[in-house]
């Protein structure tokens, strides 16, 4: 018996523990659709929640402080029919920095053109070799840009696996007679994003992701003026896209997430780096130089 008891436990062990990547928050409002069976949101917000939660979406085991966290909040407009519904989503994600316990927002973004599909009580399936519905496919592709996000500022172009998963999710939707996948629809959605991401053009931005995050903010709980410098320059490299295509969407998609972190940075910093930083954001970011002008001390 004992030695029964020792090879289960050594069995049991040798087992790979598989930890799911996301810490998701879902929430589904629908406070604007009138007279009609409630409990159908309660279970979309059940199904849902149980997808992006429950789902092994790497190969990579994750401790629970590693778990990304993340929101997405739907916010429901319109029935279109029995099934259909049509509104926005409201997606945030953040990730832990080393040694402190602040979380930085890696994305920030309202989807505002989101319509799906979803029976009561329907399990909500996912396969990669085949074409999504319209409600797993968006759910995945955020699930894969958030993914390349996160992996991007651990390590140089870490994210290239995920935001190719979510660029084949964005082809298989051209069908799809829902917006949001289609390039000639708007110049701010889902396919411009990952356009955008993937493009050699905006590399630059990738590359600041790295600097930012690892080598900036990871390191300024021990070395917070050298760490700060990093993100200094980190913020060249934005500069640099920038200047090759102004109002480029992935810049808008950046500057939503930190434009509050960098001004929680530098107000704090050295009268030089302050000037240096509030010339190259006024340049970069006008839409948010009111932000910005308190790193130099205006109102």
């Amino acid at each position: 018996m004992r030695k029964f008891f020792l090879v289960l436990f050594i069995t049991l062990f040798s087992i790979p523990v598989f930890s799911q990547e996301f810490r998701c928050n879902i929430q589904v409002v629908s406070q604007k659709i009138q007279g009609t069976n409630k409990q159908v949101f309660r279970t979309m917000q059940t199904a849902i929640n149980e997808f992006m939660n429950a789902r092994k979406w790497t190969n990579h085991v994750y401790s629970y402080d590693e778990k990304i966290e993340c929101t997405f909040l739907f916010n429901l407009t319109d029935q279109i029919s029995a099934d259909e519904f049509r509104g926005s989503l409201q997606v945030q994600a953040s990730r832990p920095v080393y040694n402190s316990s602040y979380n930085t927002v890696m994305l920030n973004f309202k989807d505002d053109n989101i319509q799906f599909k979803y029976v009561e009580y329907q399990t909500l399936d996912f396969n990669e070799t085949v074409t999504p519905t319209e409600l797993t496919g968006l759910l995945a592709y955020y699930a894969y840009l958030i993914l390349g996000l996160d992996y991007d500022t651990f390590a140089m172009d870490g994210g290239a696996t995920y935001f190719a998963k979510a660029e084949t999710i964005v082809n298989k939707m051209q069908n799809s007679n829902t917006p949001g996948w289609k390039a000639y629809e708007s110049r701010d959605n889902r396919y411009w994003l990952i356009e955008n991401i993937l493009n050699n053009a905006y590399s630059p931005v990738r590359e600041c992701l790295y600097r930012y995050h690892r080598l900036g903010l990871d390191r300024m709980a021990d070395h917070l003026t050298e760490a700060r410098a990093e993100i200094s320059e980190s913020l060249r490299l934005l500069q640099k896209a920038y200047r090759a295509k102004p109002g480029a969407f992935i810049l808008t998609i950046f500057f939503d997430a930190k434009a509050d972190e960098l001004v929680n940075i530098f107000s704090e910093s050295f009268t030089d780096e302050k000037k240096r930083v509030y010339n190259i954001l006024s340049e970069i970011d006008p839409a948010n130089i009111k932000k910005y002008k308190k790193i130099i001390g205006q109102k």
